[in-house]
């Protein structure tokens, strides 16, 4: 190819900034057509009373899981992907949902959201941190899974990467895994828990302290009703939290045990700092804000407000489901071999069994009302 048309061929090629633009367009129109499903297919259906129980997440991950086949039979999948904004997307939902959830209600259920938490999370770390030993997997691949399946999924493996200098298949093995398991999760837990007939409270905590992503946890916890999802948000955001802790104990034991260097820096205040969640600020400024703002308005004109608050949450949660299916990947599973798939599945049984024990002793007799 000559000069003059390889120049005009890179004319005819999109810029890079192009591709992210575009794949937030898909997440748009993909997240269009979810609203429209939402707001249509019960009265489409009027005689079914399964088409008014699916909400809005089911549509969205239904919709990012054929756009993700779709484009990735034509080749473009990944060059779309930085626009699969799923954090952001989902982070922007919970400040947003924290305008919606009283003070009262939050300053409430801490205290047993943290003692689940800490038990949680100590339990299930140390026990897939354990099989993972046995089953010879790479420390660094084994404190990635512990991370995801004991915290926060995606974002505890993220952290976790960082602290331990993962290799970046190990985190897209890690994240992966993840996904594969939270996408059941959204649905299986929330008919469980209808089963065994939970209180909504009990239920949003058993959620909350289970699945392993913030966006499945919010989607589960909106099946199951507001209440639930009020316990679930505030539950997985205490657990959150704790990531900077577990990232900072991470650090120190790669630097000094594992690494056995040292010369390794000691962990900094900042480091916790980078490392911490920052939209749980945001939360709790929502709902301290609100709590404030709706004692000095009437009740009409409160309502009207926060109801535009919900809807905005409702749209960015929406983009947040369809960026789910979007960034899902089956070759990375198939990459990881059986080893990091059977430690991932016990530690969830064990995630699930834990979970529901301690969500029934701690929110039993609790109500979000």
């Amino acid at each position: 190819m000559s000069t003059e048309q390889s120049t005009r061929a890179e004319s005819r090629t999109p810029a890079a900034w192009h591709w992210p633009v575009a794949g937030v367009l898909v997440v748009l129109l993909l997240g269009a057509a979810t609203r429209l499903l939402d707001k249509n297919v019960a009265a489409w259906f009027a005689g079914s009373g399964l088409a008014k129980a699916i909400e809005f997440p089911v549509y969205a991950i239904i919709l990012g899981l054929l756009g993700n086949a779709v484009l990735t039979a034509a080749g473009v999948r990944d060059r779309l992907s930085g626009g699969f904004r799923t954090e952001f997307f989902i982070k922007t939902g919970l400040v947003l949902l924290g305008a919606s959830i009283n003070l009262k209600l939050i300053v409430t259920a801490a205290g047993p959201a943290i003692v689940q938490a800490i038990v949680l999370i100590s339990t299930v770390f140390l026990f897939t941190w354990w099989l993972g030993g046995k089953l010879g997997l790479d420390d660094r691949l084994r404190a990635l899974l512990s991370a995801a399946v004991s915290i926060c999924g995606v974002s505890a493996a993220i952290a976790a990467a960082g602290a331990v200098q993962a290799r970046r298949e190990q985190l897209a093995y890690s994240a992966s895994l993840v996904i594969a398991f939270a996408l059941p999760s959204i649905f299986i837990l929330p008919a469980l828990a209808s089963a065994l007939g939970l209180s909504p409270e009990v239920a949003g905590a058993w959620i909350g302290g289970n699945i392993d992503t913030t966006a499945a946890v919010t989607a589960a916890g909106t099946l199951v009703g507001e209440n639930a999802l009020a316990i679930a948000t505030i539950v997985k955001v205490t657990q959150n939290a704790l990531i900077g802790v577990v990232v900072v104990a991470l650090t120190a034991w790669f630097a000094f045990r594992v690494e056995r260097t040292a010369g390794s820096p000691r962990p900094s205040v900042a480091e916790l700092w980078r490392r911490f969640p920052k939209f749980v600020l945001g939360f709790v400024a929502a709902s301290v804000i609100a709590t404030w703002w709706l004692t000095t308005v009437p009740a009409a004109e409160g309502k009207a407000v926060i109801g535009v608050a919900n809807d905005l949450r409702t749209w960015f949660l929406i983009l947040a489901f369809v960026s789910i299916g979007l960034e899902f990947r089956v070759a990375s599973l198939k990459d990881a071999g059986w080893r990091p798939v059977g430690v991932f599945a016990a530690a969830t049984v064990v995630n699930v069994v834990v979970a529901l024990v301690l969500a029934a002793l701690l929110f039993s007799g609790f109500s979000a009302g």
